[in-house]
């Protein structure tokens, strides 16, 4: 046997060899858009009904007796907070800083509890007091990029100089090489429907008892969007149960498109939403952008070439959107660490930017497109009939004309509806305090301000009002 010592020496009396200096180019796929359909092409969703009888067919469901009614608003000591974002993968920052990057995404945050922000108030309803009546308002559930987004311009930018064979990325960019862009558009992700079912479930277990208070089946609102429309059905599968939501509510669809008015979707049939204040939104978040994001140009532009792309600020913000849809839609993203908490932060107050000209406080037209909500409300908590013709707002006056698909007295109302409108509808109703700190600059980011996206309208936000109280009076002596 040749002994070890002996085949080191061997190596290291041979000549010297030295591997030449090369460059890794991207694969031509890079960029590329990959989908997945199921059930796979051709496969029947049908089969003979023999072969996979129903529960209801095979009729063995052992004991079934329902217990009572949750009402933990009213019996727990505590509200418990909602921070539950399995089965994500929580990011980390390209500093390694301990931060909260994913709730830093504004409207593109999964929704957790947030304080109230009043020392003294509470959830719990007060000492002597009966909840009869409580309003919901809540946003859809994460979902894919809309169409024509960011980070679906930046994939195809990448693929195009991908298939040049001039692409090359290298160091924290390195996965650029062989990334695809694996993101759908529009719809829930699972996830998000994730989102809605565990929404369903926990206010079954919190207003529950309020059902009995019912005398027909609920009437619950949202509009005709697929991702609307799944979030409801979601929501209801949570509430009530996969076997029994069907048959246990009515859901009235909205229709969303030109020409029809809903007061979840108003945006359609009002001229001045996309007005001059606006657009000049754009201005102040792409001035943001070119200051926030300077250092991660200069850090990571050299590890990038490619012919036609230069990796300025717009690119940069395009990467850390597709951070936050890869991540509530994929699980995780490679994006996410190539920016740093300073760099997250900055993002988060570009949404908020963004929002505040363009669907909050900074636009004058938004109180117009929230107000018709605002209307349906006070309409449901005094019994009184819309008069639409002096409604000037999206009400549809056949929708709330009319007792069964606008009925008075029902113990719990649940509305779903987009960020936008959310937003809208905040300042419709004149929360002052979250306008308290005045109009958001675009050069930097002002201290304790008091108009933050991710808390007002993240995906499956969730906006209770309780609308009924009766209270017995209490003598002081």
């Amino acid at each position: 046997m040749t002994p070890v010592a002996g085949l080191l020496a061997v190596f290291a009396l041979g000549p010297a060899v030295h591997a030449a200096a090369t460059t890794r180019f991207a694969s031509s796929f890079a960029g590329s858009t990959s989908t997945a359909v199921f059930p796979p092409p051709g496969v029947s969703v049908t089969s003979d009904a023999s072969d996979f009888p129903d529960a209801t067919h095979i009729n063995v469901f052992g004991p079934t007796p329902t217990g009572d009614e949750a009402f933990a608003i009213a019996t727990a000591p505590v509200s418990p907070d909602y921070t539950n974002i399995f089965p994500l993968v929580e990011p980390a920052t390209s500093d390694k800083k301990k931060f909260d990057v994913i709730h830093s995404w504004g409207n593109l945050s999964p929704f957790q509890s947030t304080n109230l922000g009043l020392s003294k108030s509470s959830a719990k309803i007060p000492a002597g007091c009966t909840l009869q009546q409580v309003h919901l308002l809540h946003r859809h559930g994460a979902r894919y990029p809309t169409s024509g987004s960011a980070p679906a311009s930046f994939a195809a930018a990448l693929h195009a100089a991908a298939e040049t064979g001039n692409l090359t990325a290298s160091g924290p960019l390195a996965f650029l090489n062989t990334w695809t862009y694996k993101l759908g558009a529009e719809i829930l992700t699972p996830f998000g429907r994730a989102q809605l079912f565990e929404l369903g479930v926990g206010f079954r277990v919190k207003y529950g008892d309020l059902l009995k208070g019912f005398t027909d089946l609920p009437v619950w609102r949202t509009t005709s969007e697929e991702r609307m429309v799944d979030s409801a059905l979601h929501f209801a599968a949570g509430f009530f149960g996969v076997q029994e939501y069907q048959n246990d509510y009515q859901q009235l669809i909205e229709i969303e498109a030109q020409g029809f008015n809903s007061t979840l979707a108003p945006y359609d049939q009002c001229p001045n939403a996309n007005n001059v204040i606006a657009s000049a939104a754009t201005n102040f978040t792409t001035q943001w952008a070119s200051i926030y994001l300077a250092d991660a140009q200069k850090r990571l532009a050299p590890h990038f070439k490619a012919p036609g792309i230069t990796l300025n600020a717009t690119w940069l913000f395009a990467m850390q959107q597709t951070c936050a849809y890869e991540t509530v839609a994929l699980g995780y993203s490679a994006f996410c660490d190539l920016f740093t908490e300073e760099e997250w932060k900055g993002y988060e107050y570009s949404v908020d930017l963004s929002f505040w000209y363009n669907n909050g406080p900074g636009n004058p037209a938004v109180a117009a497109q929230g107000i018709g909500w605002v209307q349906e409300l006070v309409s449901r908590l005094t019994q009184t009939r819309i008069n639409v013709t002096e409604s000037a707002s999206s009400v549809n006056a056949s929708i709330v004309g009319s007792n069964v698909t606008f009925p008075f007295e029902q113990p719990i109302y649940v509305d779903a509806t987009h960020d936008t409108v959310i937003s809208a509808i905040v300042v419709a109703m004149n929360f002052t305090s979250l306008a308290k700190t005045g109009p958001l600059p675009g050069t930097h980011i002002p201290n304790n301000r008091s108009y933050i996206v991710n808390q007002i309208s993240p995906f499956a936000f969730r906006w209770i009002l309780t609308g009924v109280m009766t209270c017995t009076l209490r003598r002081f002596n």
